[in-house]
């Protein structure tokens, strides 16, 4: 072979090798990216991306937006922890499977018991699957195979010896303050370790990891440190008014009947409202802490790159709007979530108000691994939004509480409608704190037309077991677990 030959076959040689490297290398034919997924309880938009509280601190979060983009619009499916997670995991309305209450766990109801869940279609197609915290509701401790490996589960950490707050309903979780413990103790803490323990050490790729946090859940209990953030004498307090639930239809009170969370009047009467606000927000800046530890990890084992972060949370909370304290409400300070992605195909520093949901996750993360998309979801993929913010968007977002009340929340409008048939509209862009219910004013009757054509066609009957903190209403009679409640009752005030 003469030295021309070997230069040009080398050379040829060279070129293949280049295009077939390039092949591998693509966009396209990429491998599939792994995914962090990071669920916070209870944690409405007090979180420095939503800008939800002027004061709040969450610098972790706030990186994690920076590099990716964030939902401004963004509602939960149910405004309680198990029909929300079972709605986002599984892709599907509480309209569609009935699940509407604490209880029950999904797999326990027959029609649903096969459904295939997020974390299940991603093994089916190649991922190893990890999970730590709380991210079901509860796996009621029965073999379901949901995750391939399973850390810590949720928990509240070290309790003081009693109540901190004497409340209304003696409710063992319903307490706040400071309470003298090591962060190193907490339940939180310990999901972190775990979860950026796997990250370090060298997880086979690609991943699904899902890490729950349990704050700011109740019993919001943070050490001082968290409370120095946030002193007593410059503490704001949530915007709110007094005549607030005059133009609200009575039904509304209903959904949170007989709560344990109290009543804004016990918070003023106890002396308890900066208390258990400053509470809130020393458990966030806390969790966000954890968050980062996670993040941190992330990049410390190399993942960063090719590893599609989510961060979510299952509803909100209100901490003295609309007169009460805790969710279950159909309200923005009830249904509204964080949202942020970030990573692989995911714009930087991209802040989009179209409306989204949670349950948009599950069709959202199949499209961004490039596996084949799933039939009979109810959600919609925010991929055109993840990669141009203002690309539009047909749907609105929607919120089911109990059977057959649901609220609407478009760009503009958020409109509420009872089982009972009474409504609610507020224009979100001129009274962003929902004081003044537009409902029955006929100048508006278009714009109700325009989102009623949204509430669910199917609304299934609650599924077995739906007994706990539960409410029906049926030929004009309101029962709530068990009893039955008259249009002039009055309100419990808890």
């Amino acid at each position: 072979m003469t030295m021309t030959t070997t230069f040009w076959t080398r050379f040829v040689l060279c070129c293949i090798v280049t295009v077939f490297a390039g092949l591998v290398l693509s966009p396209g034919a990429q491998a599939k990216p792994n995914i962090l997924f990071i669920a916070i309880d209870d944690l409405n938009d007090w979180v420095g991306p939503l800008k939800g509280h002027p004061q709040v601190q969450t610098p972790y979060m706030d990186r994690l937006a920076a590099r990716g983009t964030v939902f401004t619009n963004a509602h939960c499916q149910a405004p309680i922890c198990n029909p929300s997670r079972t709605s986002l995991m599984t892709g599907l309305r509480p309209s569609t499977t009935g699940v509407y209450a604490l209880f029950p766990w999904f797999r326990d109801v027959g029609q649903l018991k096969d459904l295939v869940t997020l974390p299940q279609y991603l093994a089916q197609h190649g991922y190893r699957t990890y999970t730590t915290g709380k991210i079901y509701h509860a796996m009621s401790g029965r073999n379901y195979k949901e995750f391939d490996v399973i850390g810590p589960p949720a928990s509240v950490g070290p309790l003081p010896p009693r109540k901190l707050v004497d409340t209304p309903q003696p409710h063992p979780l319903v307490d706040w303050g400071v309470f003298p413990h090591r962060d190193e103790e907490k339940g939180d803490w310990k999901v972190a370790t775990w979860a950026a323990d796997q990250l370090k050490k060298g997880m086979p790729e690609p991943f699904f990891l899902s890490a729950g946090f349990f704050l700011p859940h109740v019993p919001l209990y943070a050490t001082q440190k968290w409370f120095d953030l946030y002193p007593e004498e410059t503490l704001q307090l949530p915007p709110m008014r007094r005549d607030d639930r005059e133009d609200t239809p009575h039904f509304s009170w209903f959904l949170h009947w007989r709560l344990p969370e109290p009543r804004l009047k016990f918070l003023e009467e106890a002396n308890q409202w900066k208390n258990i606000v400053r509470s809130y927000l020393a458990s966030v800046s806390f969790v966000d802490s954890q968050v980062g530890r996670v993040l941190d990890a992330l990049e410390a084992g190399g993942h960063a790159d090719n590893t599609i972060v989510v961060l979510w949370s299952d509803h909100g909370w209100h901490l003295g709007e609309k007169l009460i304290t805790g969710k279950n409400t159909l309200w923005d300070r009830s249904a509204r979530v964080p949202l942020i992605f970030a990573g692989p195909g995911v714009s930087q520093g991209a802040v989009s108000g179209r409306p989204a949901e949670l349950l948009d996750m599950y069709p959202t993360l199949l499209e961004a691994a490039g596996l084949p998309a799933k039939g009979g979801l109810d959600g919609h993929s925010l991929m055109p939004q993840l990669k141009d913010a203002g690309a539009p968007r047909e749907w609105p977002a929607i919120t089911t509480q109990n059977h057959d009340n649901h609220g609407i929340r478009s760009e503009r409008w958020r409109f509420i409608q009872y089982a009972d048939g009474s409504e609610e509209l507020y224009d979100m862009k001129t009274d962003p704190n929902e004081w003044k219910n537009l409902a029955g004013d006929a100048s508006y009757d278009q714009v109700l037309r325009e989102h009623r054509r949204w509430i669910p066609k199917v609304n299934a009957k609650p599924a077995p077991g739906s007994a706990i903190r539960f409410l029906t209403y049926k030929d004009g009679k309101v029962n709530w677990e068990g009893e039955d409640i008259g249009p002039n009752d009055p309100i419990p005030e808890i």
